[in-house]
This record gives structure tokens, sequence and C-alpha cells, in this order.
């Protein structure tokens, strides 16, 4: 950790994806490039709107608390968040204000790092709001696209305890994989579905809070690794300069250009944003039967499946941890299992040669050739001895490449692995008839010469023998001889 005492809260905000609506209007809530054509006149401040409620957003909203062991209020309401900005048309934002009752008070989550070790982080409050439209900044024009105003959105706000970037980054992966198994959103950050706000402090004494920098709207998590890092190291070098005077509590931003954070204002006390009541939304009482109908509703969460997957499947902790990183990576393995394939194989197959492919692309795995039956189909064809190992990687290729049936390129390219014993046999008996020296030495100890002999075979065959038959075939004929 360094010379310095760091301390790191996040405040994670998630567009939830996955309803119809809107948070509080008809308006629809779908990802489209084309601008302004899901906007509703509640969306747009017309004069006499009123919102409604969305059930469903209220309904994922507990569902995530469930997760996080947060206290679910027993009556929920909203308030009314006053400023003026052009994205938000309305001059207030509709949402929930902490430290009063959200959807989620307090809580906790408990946190996997790769080395196989835990941290908890502790929640200070989950709420519900809606976002603000998008605002575009040009060279001499600011546009602003209002698709996005009014769509449900969850603000996740952990307390000051995370202490290293990489703990946050961890943190940050696997809230997002929460969000994607739940059904509450596709947390897409290409979308803009995802974006961060982190406070850092750094101080001389451990378990002490130094002065609070907050930096605003980071919409990857590779920027906030890079920002947390920049802003350890800046303020890390003031205090080492002696310019103590120079952290102050301030509001900074990333700025991808240079690699660094930017001063946007100074930050003395809360901004006042005059919360009241949201007068036209009367506040409602959450069932407890309902609630308890949503905690059963709980899908298997990313930590649920990499247990399953190494405890009834058998594959290893690092693949497990790779196939779990995303929804549609889980099942994709799941599925391939599903059509047959023996899951350590499909595993390995799917971490090494599918993910390899898809990030060389750069494309989503739901929009590669390569399906799980098509997979499970070459993974069988190897396993059950039919292809070699090196034809499969080479029918793996061929299948991409032409996006034909793995079935039908075997039939065209003749791919099939020899196993007939008397055609092994007669090329063997011919490798050996030539190689006394080699036999001799085998004989004498040099037993990793049967590698050799193997080659050899491999070279005559074209690659299309049995390597397991041609190994079993060798030692027997040998120990002849």
């Amino acid at each position: 950790m360094g010379k310095y005492y760091v301390t790191i809260g996040l405040e994670m905000h998630c567009e939830v994806s996955r309803t119809n609506t809107k948070a509080f209007s008809s308006g629809r809530n779908e990802y489209t490039e084309e601008p302004n054509c899901n906007v509703s006149p509640v969306d747009m401040a017309f004069p006499g709107i009123l919102p409604v409620v969305n059930k469903e957003a209220v309904r994922m909203s507990i569902m995530m608390s469930q997760i996080l062991h947060a206290r679910i209020p027993e009556f929920m309401y909203f308030e009314r968040k006053n400023y003026y900005y052009p994205d938000l048309p309305k001059g207030y934002q509709i949402t929930q204000n902490p430290p009063e009752e959200c959807v989620g008070n307090g809580g906790y989550i408990d946190i996997e790092r790769e080395d196989g070790s835990t941290f908890r982080v502790e929640i200070d409050n989950l709420h519900l709001e809606e976002d603000a439209a998008q605002s575009t900044h040009l060279y001499d024009t600011t546009t602003i696209n209002y698709n996005r105003a009014g769509v449900p959105l969850l603000e996740l706000v952990t307390t000051p305890c995370l202490h290293s970037a990489d703990d946050a980054i961890t943190y940050l992966e696997y809230i997002r994989s929460i969000y994607q198994y739940a059904g509450i959103s596709d947390a897409d950050s290409k979308k803009g579905q995802i974006r961060c706000d982190v406070n850092i402090s750094i101080s001389e004494e451990e378990n002490t809070l130094g002065t609070k920098v907050e930096i605003k709207n980071v919409n990857s998590f590779s920027s906030v690794r890079d920002a947390i890092n920049y802003e350890i190291e800046r303020q890390s070098t003031l205090k080492d300069e002696g310019r103590y005077d120079e952290v102050e509590q301030e509001t900074r931003r990333w700025d991808e250009a240079s690699m660094s954070t930017v001063r946007m204002r100074s930050k003395v006390d809360a901004i006042d944003y005059k919360y009241f009541v949201e007068p036209n939304i009367p506040r409602f009482k959450i069932e407890e039967s309902w609630v308890e109908e949503i905690k059963k509703s709980i899908p298997e969460l990313p930590y649920e499946r990499k247990a399953k997957y190494v405890n009834e499947l058998g594959i290893t902790e690092y693949d497990a941890r790779i196939i779990i990183k995303d929804i549609d990576y889980a099942n994709y393995f799941e599925e391939t299992v599903k059509n047959g394939a023996d899951a350590k194989s499909a595993a390995n197959w799917f971490s090494s040669q599918v993910l390899g492919y898809i990030y060389k692309k750069d494309i989503s795995i739901n929009d590669t050739f390569m399906t799980p039956e098509r997979l499970a189909f070459i993974i069988k064809n190897i396993n059950d001895g039919t292809i070699s190992s090196k034809q499969g990687k080479e029918l793996f290729a061929l299948t991409l490449e032409r996006e034909e049936e793995p079935a039908k390129i075997m039939e065209t390219e003749g791919m099939k692995q020899m196993s007939d014993d008397s055609v092994l046999l007669d090329i063997i008996t011919k490798i050996l008839d030539n190689s006394p020296a080699q036999i001799e030495a085998y004989k004498n100890g040099k037993t990793n010469l049967i590698g050799f002999f193997v080659g050899q075979v491999m070279k005559e065959t074209r690659g299309t023998a049995n390597p397991g038959m041609v190994n079993k075939l060798l030692v027997e004929e040998i120990n002849k001889r």
C-alpha cells in the first residue's frame, strides 16, 4: 500500500435495462442508436405531467437489495432532487435521498480475489432514481439525446472501506455480473449503462480518513483503475513535497487523453439540492409477502455457479473464474456441456480457443459461428477417438473460416483418426526395423525416446494416428524385441 493509507468509496450507477418502460413514464426503455425516439411527455417535462412508478423497476431494486443483505424499508417513497442542467428537463430528478429510507439500507457483499482470499465491501445504501438525458459536447455545439431521460437507475453506494485499485475493480466487476445474472441489467459500459463516481483519500495513519477527493462519471472499469492509481500518486506527491494545503476537498474528472484527473470544482460542503418529498407519488407499503416472493425468484448468482462448476463438474478454479465473469460465457459453457461435451474439455476449449477467437475478432460470444452445439460436436469427436486433438483444432479453425458444419468439413476433408490396429502395426514395425540404435537406447533407460517413435508414426500418418493407441502398440512391440 506504500507510505500512505488509502481509503476508497465507490458510487456505482447502473441502468435497469430489463424493464419495458422507464422509471416513471411510459417511454420505451430500450437502447438504440437513433436519438430522441424513446421519449414521452413525462420525460420532456410537459405541463400537467404525472409520474407513475414502474413496479418492475421496484421489484428489481428490492431483489438487488436482498442480494446485498440490505435492509428493505416498510414504506417506499421518492424525493425531488432540485438542480438545473440542460439534460434534466424537469429541473429536478426523482430519486431517493440517503440517509433517509432508500430501497436498500446498509448491507454488505463478500468478494473473492483471484488468489482465493476474500474481502467484505460494506454497503451504505442502494437507491432507485431516474437517469438524466445524454449530452454530447461537440466543437461548438452540445446535442441532447432524451432517450436516456427517465430510464430507471440504481445507485449503489459503498462505505469508505476499500484500500486498493485492484480490490475496487474486483468488486465492480462482480457487481456488474450480479446485475446480469439477476436479469436486472445488461450492464454494458459501451452503451453507457454503467458509470462510477470514485472517492479517494490518503492519510499518514492506518484506519483514518484524509481529505476526500471525488472523481465524477468514470465510464469504464479500466479508467476507474487508472484514475485511482493516478490520484493516489498525485496526492502522495503533494504530501511528500509538504504541499498539504493543495490536497483539498474537490471534485475532479478523469481525462482519457492526458491520463490524469482534472479539477472541476471545489467541494467544501455538500451541495444543497433542496430535497423534498415527490408530491405526485404517494408513499406505498412494501408487503413482506412480495419481498419473500422476490427473494425466492433470485436466480443462481456467479459464485454459486462457480461452486457448482468446481464441485460438481470438476473443472479448475481458474477456468471457473473465467467462465462466470459474464453470464453469456456461463450460458455458453453450460449449453456446450448439455450437448454432450465433457465438462473439463469444454472448459479448456472455451478458455483457450473460443475466448481467444472472440477477443481477436472483438465480437460478442453470441455472434460467433462456433455455437455450443458445434463446439460440443468437435469435443465429442476428439474424446471418442474419431479425430485427434490436432485435427480438432484444425476442424475448429475451418468451421469458423468456412462457416460450415463441422460434420460436413470432417467428411469433405477426410478427417478421421487412424485407429486400425493392423494398419498401425505395419507402420510401427517398419519404423522400428529402421531404428535399432534408438530401440537399444530406450531399453537402456532412455524411455523418453518413446516420443521420438510416436513422432515418426504421426509423421507417417500425417497426424491421423490415434496417439494413445500408437503409444500402447509401440511399447508392446519394443518390449518384444
